[in-house]
């Protein structure tokens, strides 16, 4: 496996004007197109949480996403990105919005 094939699982955070903006769609839609897996869901303090599960090259793609796109009526403060670790495989099976 090349290195930026390597699958890896990270957590993240993203704190600013992320709710009410359609940004777990969006998170969705992108993770998606990338093909990785993992979830996204809105939390009690005004944030998205989630999980990215991929291959690295893809996942850091989507990292730079969560810290500077997102939807684009969102407007993100930071993200915060931790619990990363190499995985031997998959834990899901398709990128899913928590209710």
């Amino acid at each position: 496996m090349a290195e930026g094939d390597t699958l890896i699982s990270v957590d993240y955070e993203v704190f600013g004007k992320v709710q009410g903006v359609f940004f777990r769609k969006y998170t969705q839609a992108e993770g998606k197109k990338l093909g990785l897996v993992g979830w996204v869901q809105n939390t009690d303090q005004g944030t998205v949480q989630g999980q990215l599960q991929g291959p690295i090259s893809k996942v850091r793609h989507m990292q730079e996403w969560l810290e500077t796109r997102g939807s684009p009526k969102s407007h993100i403060d930071k993200a915060n990105f931790n619990n990363e670790k190499v995985i031997l495989k998959l834990d899901y099976s398709d990128f899913q919005i928590v209710k």
